[in-house]
């Protein structure tokens, strides 16, 4: 990766807290190789969207503009959505009945082991790339 330049990977998640533990987890497991934006409204997270972004962390439950809605504009900005996952508290087949048409990367049920470790792996991928 050397010389390369850093992946540009947006977090858009409503909670402060979440974004700021997205931000040191990437920061720490990819170093140099994460250029991570945050944004914890995802108003403001419309004018980040570009087709440069490597990876983008969406959750589905946020008030006023939903993942859904996001991710719908994230597609008109030309976003590649097999760069986006979905994360959400809702059960997995939940995610996967709002979202498999979509042609996102993966939708992540945040509290499951499971689909913690299987997140893992994607990330690596993607960023390890």
């Amino acid at each position: 990766m050397s010389g390369s330049s850093p992946r540009r990977v947006l977090v858009v998640d409503d909670s402060p807290l979440q974004c700021a533990f997205w931000r040191q987890f990437l920061e720490r497991r990819y170093g140099a190789r994460a250029a991570v934006e945050t944004f914890s409204d995802p108003r403001s997270a419309l004018a980040a969207f570009r087709p440069d972004i490597h990876l983008m962390l969406l959750d589905w439950e946020m008030p006023d503009l939903d993942g859904a809605a996001v991710l719908e504009e994230a597609r008109r900005r030309g976003v590649d959505l097999k760069r986006v996952i979905i994360s959400s508290s809702h059960p997995a087949d939940e995610l996967h009945r709002a979202f498999d048409a979509s042609g996102c990367l993966a939708v992540i049920e945040k509290a499951e082991p499971e689909q913690q470790a299987a997140f893992m792996m994607i990330l690596d991928s993607i960023m390890k790339r």
